[in-house]
């Protein structure tokens, strides 16, 4: 593991608040390395007899990792070499390519430290999924349901990491209609991707709850939803070409230029071509 400290931004950091959470601390499980994080990392180099520096290095790590008993995920659930050869094969793309886009636009990690799929609960999509079904949310506004049904987009009530299934069981919970608990899974974004459930159908799974059951598998079933929804949204010509502007921009939106995703992406690739 990479030595990290405060400011730093990165997937060793999600891992890091995992621990710290699983270890009661009152942390947001994140990929960033904020105030909350370092205090929690100094009480516990504090509490373990380590340097209180707030630096987490070799010694801080093998301390957490003994005191939370927990490694890292074994390898059936994480993707392989061959799961990035066959998807390349499948969709006639550069291997360098795959492995570019996968650095660039994977989270870095598709399961939580209890084996689960990561997962990241919208309450504003929940509120239109709701609407889709013919199901009026205002129904279920409460002061209750604030962190989990609102109209409009925000980011004030994510949690992250574990607690992101608290929120999302809740949410299934609103009724005893099974039309709530597909609402709630569609407007959960899911694995190492990040796919949005409510994109399960249009991109061939049989209903969301085959695709929920996919996902909870390997890291490979998510780069196979990952590789359907490329196909789906005409993605793959793009990467064919290696438009790295143009893919980033509908992948992600206008915010690829402030994020750098093209020149992330190109930089990639030329390592791994």
């Amino acid at each position: 593991m990479r030595t990290i400290k405060a400011g730093t931004k990165s997937p060793e950091v999600y891992y890091l608040n995992e621990l710290l959470a699983k270890l009661k601390y009152s942390v947001i499980v994140s990929d960033y390395f904020g105030k909350e994080t370092d205090i929690a990392i100094k009480d516990f180099q504090l509490k373990n007899n380590l340097v209180v520096d707030g630096v987490v290095g070799l010694k801080t790590w093998s301390t957490l990792l003994e005191k939370s008993k927990n490694g890292f995920q074994t390898n059936n659930k994480l993707l392989s070499e061959q799961d990035l050869i066959d998807f390349s094969n499948q969709f006639k793309l550069e291997l360098a390519v795959v492995k570019a886009v996968n650095e660039v636009e994977s989270n870095g990690k598709g399961f939580l430290i209890n084996g689960r799929p990561k997962i990241l609960f919208e309450g504003h999509i929940f509120w239109n999924e709701l609407k889709k079904r013919n199901i009026d949310p205002k129904t279920y506004v409460n002061a209750n349901t604030q962190d989990i049904l609102f109209e409009k987009y925000t980011k004030k009530y994510y949690v992250g990491g574990t607690a992101e299934y608290t929120r999302l069981e809740k949410a299934k919970k609103l009724g005893s209609d099974k039309k709530i608990a597909d609402a709630a899974n569609c407007s959960a974004s899911w694995g190492l991707f990040q796919i949005m459930g409510f994109n399960a159908v249009s991109i061939g799974y049989s209903n969301i709850d085959e695709f929920v059951d996919k996902m909870n598998q390997n890291e490979g079933e998510h780069l196979k939803a990952f590789g359907r929804f490329l196909e789906k949204n005409n993605l793959i010509g793009l990467l064919r070409n290696k438009n790295w502007v143009s893919f980033a921009l509908k992948y992600n939106g206008s915010a690829y230029k402030t994020n750098k995703y093209d020149e992330k992406l190109m930089k990639a690739y030329q390592k791994y071509a």
